[in-house]
């Protein structure tokens, strides 16, 4: 059976984008391109043709590079549809339960506004593949630039129902930044202590922390873990909504 090829692309000074290869069909998408640039020299480098753009959101490190891999390769891009008015080039319009087809492989689409409006994410069962733009991030999770707080803890909320071995492919670099935050809400968490020095080890030797594994996030991502009674009496909120851990802790990662 097929499975999904996926590479990492780095782009601008932290951005990564991914290209999708399912081999089967030859389908070839590219997950929120930030330029056209790298993505045109890595499908020369593969041998490989772009079929689809799958954004995210709206944000121009995420479409910046949507007409002119369009103008290309006649990809079809795939954007959400309660976004569809600032997504370059849309062709295909998908939202909250919608499924989308990527060759042999089928992603389902979940509405995750909070970091944006409209924000979506595409989740390959088959494959273990999220695909979640700003929404989560290694040990972080996007800032509040459209949303509100109850947003965005439902849609983080969204993740319990999927496995923990769900790869979690990111837009950013941010990994080693968001542990060390994380540090100043759980400092006795052992699993991020431990994740936090391996993250300083692989970072030091310029290696990548992204995708992560969402069982990895569950146990050390102070955002998923806002209804944690650990976390919550880490930051003296024991009998709070998790709501309100959540927004709380967003408040302070804004004003580390």
């Amino acid at each position: 059976m097929a499975t999904l090829q996926i590479h990492r692309i780095p782009a601008r000074n932290d951005n990564y984008l991914w290209l999708v290869h399912e081999p089967d069909s030859g389908a070839v998408a590219i997950v929120d391109p930030a330029d056209a640039a790298p993505v045109i020299v890595k499908c020369e480098e593969l041998g490989l043709s772009l079929t689809h753009i799958l954004n995210t959101h709206h944000h121009g490190d995420h479409t910046g590079g949507n007409l002119e891999l369009k103008e290309k390769y006649g990809c079809t891009i795939v954007g959400s549809t309660a976004d569809q008015k600032r997504i370059p080039g849309i062709d295909i319009a998908v939202g909250d339960g919608d499924t989308y087809q990527l060759g042999t492989e089928t992603a389902q689409v979940f509405d995750v506004t909070g970091h944006t409006l409209g924000h979506i994410m595409y989740w390959f069962e088959e494959c273990s593949a999220l695909f979640c733009g700003d929404t989560l991030f290694a040990m972080g999770c996007g800032r509040l630039s459209e949303g509100t707080a109850e947003q965005m803890w439902a849609a983080l909320s969204k993740l319990h129902a999927l496995p923990d071995n769900t790869n979690v492919y990111c837009a950013h670099e941010y990994t080693q930044a968001n542990g060390r935050f994380a540090l100043t809400i759980e400092p006795d968490n052992t699993a991020l202590q431990a994740r936090t020095a391996e993250v300083d080890r692989m970072r030091a030797n310029n290696i990548a922390t992204v995708p992560s594994l969402l069982g990895a996030e569950r146990a050390t991502n102070p955002f998923l873990r806002a209804a944690e009674p650990e976390l919550m009496a880490a930051i003296g909120m024991e009998n709070a909504a998790p709501v309100d851990v959540f927004a709380e802790t967003r408040r302070r990662k804004d004003n580390f």
